[in-house]
């Protein structure tokens, strides 16, 4: 994730035009999904001149039960009385749209419908339905009442362009998709139809407006439709049903928005269509073309970063933040079988530490004599969702449902609305997230001191890479900035073939070093000297650190002993903790942990080997960071070479004390100083939580049964964290405990468990509460695209660990494909899809960033495509960043910049830049253009820029090779502007420096490896183009579907 060596790999020139294959194009409009249960009947089409004395709407989606036998009508009626005629419904059949974006019906929930009269036909007839407050999903009906069979005809008559086929006549696909008469369709804007009010569209399907999102059955999408009219006339060529005048308005169902406002009806006179609750995209091509029939710049594409849903923050306003919290779906799954049929992760992604949105921060509650407030049973924290009974002598937990005692110091008497009248002065019942002072029962031993302890490579390569000098001074100038001052504590040890010990004890003028060359008995001389207090040791400690590169500077030993190094270490902070930071340039290659120079071999590559390349080789590591989590020491890795150093074996040592891997490839100080200072002091002055463990609670009947991340886990549900700070993320996977839900809210509760850097015991705590739905379709909807990419890099990455690379990429494309097809059979048979490709708009960007993810680093091609080192830092690195800097990381931002350098200055004030899609096409050679992945920046240099914008950016290098220029501050008002671009880019995520790359057009094979191969919608190195896996995943979808 750092810099990168441009020259080990070949990379091809500009990739060409993507090439598609023609895509299936099935248009059976009245194919439906699966049918389960014992008296699940079947659907026959009937010809369109049957008798229309019977008009239902075909039901989309699976019948489960076994009282799945056959579709309820509902009368819309105003009131139970039978004799209320309702009106009919006309159906005009819908143009098939490029792109449309409409809500569907919903079912009614068994909350809000009371107990059905029957009508003379046998159908039950339902009064007004009751308002369910928000948040809250009904469970579904206990009892299905059973209908008489009514006979299915298609929904109103064919499109004039398509041949009429009778009912039982077998016709294969291709003559259906002949029959369409339109050419090759276009790409059109998305569409929104709003419930409640007429389809701008010219033709649609009405039916009763859509109800809240709550089953009434669970037939997916369908709905109950009116009891016919056995008269009127039925125009087959027109498409239209010409209704008689109603008896009465229909107000029986309410659309979503009228829902939450009980006075409001629908709009009079209106009707409401058969709408489309999903987005698509047209992919029919013309017959026997290759052409895909679809422009790849109407694809959909997060140009505008990582956008949430908003609703679900507005329903749940006493939830923590999402950066804290973010589920994979906000609707929870009420059964087993919905979890089957989801196919996508479940479960959530949670940054403990994150930093607080802009103006606001976690409150700090301090319960003093009166002791923490949690619940008996479970343990759970007092939050928000919790409920005071018994004029507040009692709550009820909100995880357990146990009722327990009010604490006299904590009693407040509750108001008219059962509300504690100190409510607005208690955080921890108004706010999601809220921090713990915690007594001290919470401690098992006093609180550590901030502990920082340096494990430096001395050999020949880090001192000529200029490594040593750059990490000595940076160290020096973050003394001042450590966190928790005047407790803070700091030590030094150094190694090549041997141990450099350091007395640093504040009596001294000097600091003594001591060397311990005896690797296989290692000793620790002087062991109350080698960790000292900062504030009283300083001025020893900036001697040392002044004298180090010069103690070294002729050093040419070549040797590295890190194994006994690293013994030593631990032997000296084990009875404290703290961290560990390691910088490390040459393989071990003397004493314990020794590793030999496996490389990386081709012909491994493709077999079941394969994967043994990307984990420790020697189990050392392992055990030594299983110690290390033991005695709370986080190890973060700083790696530095040209060569192979084996970061699969020693980044294990972050991975299980939750520590991080900075990479650092090819390193020289004249060109990554400016990245190693600033990662480095951020590590060092980050506010950091010491010795913590954390863990996840939530409501009955579900659990989280895995964990992933860099962490150790402690037992089943115990996160062991012997440091933790803001950039630092962690995911979850969900499952149900039961076989079906019986609760309308799941609440979730994150404890983190902490010694802060002042000294203090404290536990942050999240709080957040998520709706149960039955409805599969709510669940896609709800759906959180950046969590579900988040749980899904974790995962393909562990793949990696036991699997080949490809299996680990083809594990995500088969998920996201089992997915879009389950949601494609929830509408196969109430719309016509035809050749359309759909998705919930909630998971628009899914594809993309799925493609992305196959082509990231540690998952990309094969042999050729990274090196091993290189793929095992990135994903050491992806492991734990949050889900806003991973999708960043995933589809980086590309911008063009020329045209704003030559501005007027007083017209350049706005840094407001459009993203541009990132594939070759987005590049004009006219041009100077910003790659920005989070990481590293890419400066490009159009072949025909202006040569005036290249001489004012680079002054006499211009024309030089760009491998040895350096991006500075010229004196020219371009160059000022320029850098004042980069330095707002660093700005909005300061977690890692961006060191500019400058990169010339057609210059390989830099282009090729900083640019090229990163613009994830080319194909490239025999991976499919964005075009191309949209269409590779709409083949697979529509097989089966």
């Amino acid at each position: 994730m750092g810099t990168e060596n441009s020259n080990h790999a070949n990379f091809p020139q500009r990739p060409a035009a993507p090439f598609a294959a023609a895509s299936q194009s099935t248009s059976s409009f009245l194919s439906s999904g699966p049918v389960f249960g014992s008296e699940a009947s079947a659907f026959a089409a009937t010809p369109a001149g049957a008798p229309q004395a019977t008009r239902t709407l075909l039901s989309s989606g699976p019948a489960v039960g076994s009282e799945a036998s056959g579709f309820r009508p509902i009368q819309p009626g105003r009131s139970n009385d039978p004799s209320t005629t309702p009106p009919p419904w006309s159906y005009v059949p819908t143009p098939l749209g490029a792109s449309q974006r409409l809500p569907a019906p919903q079912f009614f929930s068994t909350a809000q419908v009371p107990p059905p009269h029957t009508s003379p036909l046998g159908q039950p007839v339902f009064s007004q339905p009751i308002r369910t407050p928000t948040g809250h999903v009904s469970s579904p009906p206990v009892s299905l009442y059973p209908q008489q069979q009514i006979p299915t005809v298609p929904m109103g008559s064919p499109p004039q362009s398509m041949n009429h086929v009778p009912s039982g006549r077998i016709v294969s696909p291709s003559s259906l998709d002949s029959s369409f008469s339109a050419p090759r369709p276009t790409f059109q804007p998305l569409q929104s139809g709003f419930p409640g009010y007429p389809s701008k569209q010219p033709t649609a399907v009405t039916q009763p407006p859509s109800m809240q999102s709550a089953p009434f059955v669970t037939h997916q999408g369908g709905y109950g439709p009116p009891r016919p009219s056995t008269s009127g006339p039925f125009l087959a060529h027109q498409g239209g049903y010409v209704p008689p005048p109603p008896v009465a308005a229909p107000q029986a169902v309410y659309s979503r928005e009228q829902m939450q406002h009980q006075a409001s009806g629908p709009p009079v006179g209106s009707v409401q269509g058969l709408t489309e609750d999903f987005s698509s995209l047209s992919l029919a091509s013309i017959p026997g073309s290759l052409d895909p029939g679809l422009d790849s710049k109407a694809l959909p594409r997060p140009l505008d970063g990582d956008i949430e849903q908003k609703s679900f923050a507005e329903a749940y306003p006493l939830n923590c933040n999402s950066r804290y919290l973010r589920l994979t779906t906000t609707a929870i799954p009420t059964s087993q079988s919905l979890v089957s049929r989801w196919h996508l992760p479940l479960g959530a992604v949670v940054c403990p530490l994150a930093e607080a949105p802009d103006g606001e921060e976690v409150p700090v509650v301090n319960f003093a004599t009166t002791g923490i407030i949690r619940c008996r049973r479970c343990r759970t924290y007092v939050n928000p969702y919790v409920v005071f009974t018994d004029g507040g002598r009692k709550w009820r937990c909100n995880i357990c449902a146990l009722l327990n005692d009010v604490p006299g110091d904590y009693f407040a008497h509750l108001d008219a609305s059962g509300r504690r009248i100190d409510l607005n002065e208690r955080p921890e019942l108004t706010k999601g997230s809220v921090e713990f002072i915690a007594p001290a029962e919470y401690m098992v031993r006093p609180p550590m001191p901030p502990l920082y302890f340096f494990l430096i490579d001395v050999s020949i390569s880090a001192v000529r890479s200029g490594m040593l000098e750059v990490v000595a001074q940076t160290i020096k100038s973050c003394l001042d900035r450590l966190p928790g001052f005047p407790r803070t504590q700091i030590g030094f040890i150094t190694f090549d073939s041997t141990i450099h010990f350091y007395n640093i004890k504040s009596s001294l003028t000097q600091p003594q070093m001591m060397v311990v060359s005896d690797l296989d008995d290692i000793f620790v001389p002087l062991p109350d000297d080698l960790l000292v207090n900062l504030s009283e040791s300083r001025s020893v400690v900036d001697a040392l650190l002044d004298s180090l590169p010069s103690i070294f500077q002729d050093n040419l030993n070549v040797e590295s002993a890190f194994g006994p190094a690293l013994k030593a270490a631990f032997m000296v902070m084990s009875q404290l903790g703290g961290k560990l930071l390691i910088f490390q340039n040459t393989l071990p290659s003397l004493g314990v942990g020794r590793l030999r120079l496996r490389g990386d071999d081709l012909r491994v590559y493709g077999t079941d080997k394969e994967h043994a390349l990307r984990i420790p080789e020697d189990p050392f590591y392992k055990q030594m960071a299983a110690d290390c989590s033991k005695c709370q020491i986080a190890v973060n890795i700083y790696a530095f070479s040209d060569k192979y150093t084996d970061i699969a074996s020693i980044g294990t040592l972050a991975k299980y004390t939750g520590g991080q891997v900075y990479y650092y490839p090819s390193f020289h100080s004249t060109i990554h100083q400016e990245k190693l200072s600033h990662e480095l002091a951020r590590d060092l002055t980050r506010e950091t939580a010491w010795e913590a463990v954390m863990r996840i609670r939530c409501g009955k009947g579900v659990r989280f049964t895995s964990y992933h991340g860099n962490f150790m886990l402690r037992s089943t549900d115990l996160l062991a964290l012997p440091a933790v700070d803001c950039d630092k993320a962690y995911a979850a996977q969900l499952s149900l405990e039961e076989t079906l839900l019986t609760t309308q809210t799941v609440y979730f509760q994150v404890a983190l468990l902490y010694t802060s850097s002042s000294g203090e015991r404290r536990i942050r705590v999240h709080t957040a509460a998520a709706p149960v739905a039955a409805d599969l379709g709510e669940m896609y909807h709800q759906a959180d695209t950046g969590a579900i990419i988040s749980l899904f890099s974790r995962l393909a990455i562990e793949k990696t660990l036991s699997y080949k690379l490809e299996e680990a990429r083809s594990s995500i494309q088969h998920r996201i494909v089992k997915a879009l097809r389950e949601y494609r059979n929830l509408y196969a048979v109430q719309h016509r899809l035809g050749g359309r490709m759909i998705y919930p708009e909630s998971l628009k960007f899914l594809l993309l960033y799925g493609l992305s993810l196959c082509k990231s680093v540690p998952l990309r091609g094969g042999y050729a495509d990274a090196q091993l080192d290189d793929r095992c830092a990135a994903g050491y690195t992806m492991m734990a960043l949050p889900v806003k800097r991973l999708l960043k990381l995933l589809y980086p931002s590309l911008v063009r910049v020329d045209e704003y350098l030559v501005k007027d200055i007083s017209q350049s004030h706005d840094f407001n830049f459009s993203r541009l899609p990132l594939t070759a096409e987005s590049l004009d050679s006219r041009g100077l253009y910003v790659y920005d992945d989070g990481f590293r920046f890419v400066v490009w240099f159009g072949r025909t820029l202006s040569p005036e914008i290249a001489v004012n950016l680079l002054g006499k290098d211009f024309a030089t090779d760009f491998l040895r220029v350096t991006l500075s501050e010229h004196g020219s008002e371009m160059s000022r502007k320029l850098m004042g671009i980069l330095k707002k880019f660093r700005e909005t995520d300061p977690s890692y420096y961006q060191l500019p790359h400058l990169v010339r057009q057609g210059e390989q094979p830099r282009e090729g490896f900083f640019l090229l191969a990163n613009l994830v919608e080319d194909q490239v190195g025999g991976m499919s183009g964005y075009l191309d896996w949209v269409m590779q995943i709409h083949r697979q979808v529509q097989q089966n579907a």
